[in-house]
């Protein structure tokens, strides 16, 4: 007979580690959820982890619709579309280009490409604040400062290096021989990359976009300098959501609006986290 495994006091231990991670982390959430559905007369009673007594979803309504986010009070959905309209293309582009240079670098080596790749390394390490100033100028010359495609241009840009980097790490992973084969057989630079490199990349593309969404997504800075007044992203109009100083400080309604800006990342890390795993997993990190 099989003895049945017991449980020991590291296993029981790592539980409890998990348990009270998951609470710590998931409490602010919580307390955001439960204070966005209170009226204002429950909130001031101070109980921030008491249940909604009276529950409302007007604090929703008024986020979406009317809150102020500046001089205009037409709430944070303008914020939310502009915020789709850079991340699409801020997504499809780096992932895109990452592609190709990772395929260039790893199957179509020249004796400059490891310098190239040094160079793209180097720059994921500079702050992103040293080069603003001259990036402004740059897109100020070319007429794309404080427009949609300029603030695509600067996340393209800024997200490059580690784009490279995970895609020239998978393809290290994939046999050379595939590649071989594929040049015996008469296909080039881009009928090998779009028809053999490519089906085989859907799992570093899958991690690729998971990183770039959230990480374009939750931007500030870039998009309050680059993107100019008419494409603000939602953070940018969370932030003057939340820092008005006219009137009552609605607590209920700036909750609902941090749940409306991080709703995407949330849904995608719950949704596509197992698939980030398995996108990992499958060389990633290799290389």
């Amino acid at each position: 007979m099989n003895r049945k495994k017991r449980i020991g006091p590291a296993r029981w231990g790592i539980y409890a580690f998990l348990i009270v991670s998951a609470l710590f982390f998931m409490m602010p959430l919580y307390i955001m959820l439960v204070t966005s559905f209170k009226p204002m007369e429950e909130i001031r009673l101070g109980n921030i982890f008491a249940w909604p007594v009276s529950f409302t979803v007007e604090p929703w309504v008024t986020a979406w619709t009317s809150a102020c986010t500046g001089v205009a009070c037409e709430g944070i959905r303008g914020g939310f579309w502009n915020s789709v309209w850079i991340v699409v293309p801020s997504t499809i582009l780096p992932i895109l280009l990452g592609a190709l240079n990772g395929y260039a670098l790893s199957f179509w080596k020249s004796r400059a490409a490891d310098i190239l790749f040094s160079i793209l390394m180097v720059g994921a390490f500079v702050p992103a604040q040293v080069m603003m100033f001259p990036l402004v100028r740059i897109l100020a010359t070319l007429g794309l400062f404080s427009s949609l495609p300029g603030i695509v241009a600067i996340h393209t840009i800024f997200s490059m290096p580690v784009m490279t980097l995970l895609f020239r790490n998978y393809y290290q992973s994939i046999p050379q021989e595939l590649f071989n084969a594929a040049r015996i057989d008469g296909g080039g630079f881009v009928r090998i990359f779009l028809q053999l490199m490519l089906p085989l990349s859907t799992p570093i593309i899958i991690v690729a976009a998971i990183m770039q969404v959230t990480g374009v997504w939750n931007d500030y800075v870039l998009g309050l300098v680059f993107a100019g007044r008419d494409n603000l992203p939602m953070t940018v109009q969370l932030n003057n959501v939340i820092n008005t100083t006219t009137g009552t400080r609605l607590y209920n309604v700036n909750m609902a609006a941090t749940i409306f800006t991080s709703l995407v990342p949330l849904t995608i890390y719950f949704v596509s986290g197992r698939w980030f795993v398995r996108g990992i997993a499958a060389g990633a990190v290799k290389g």
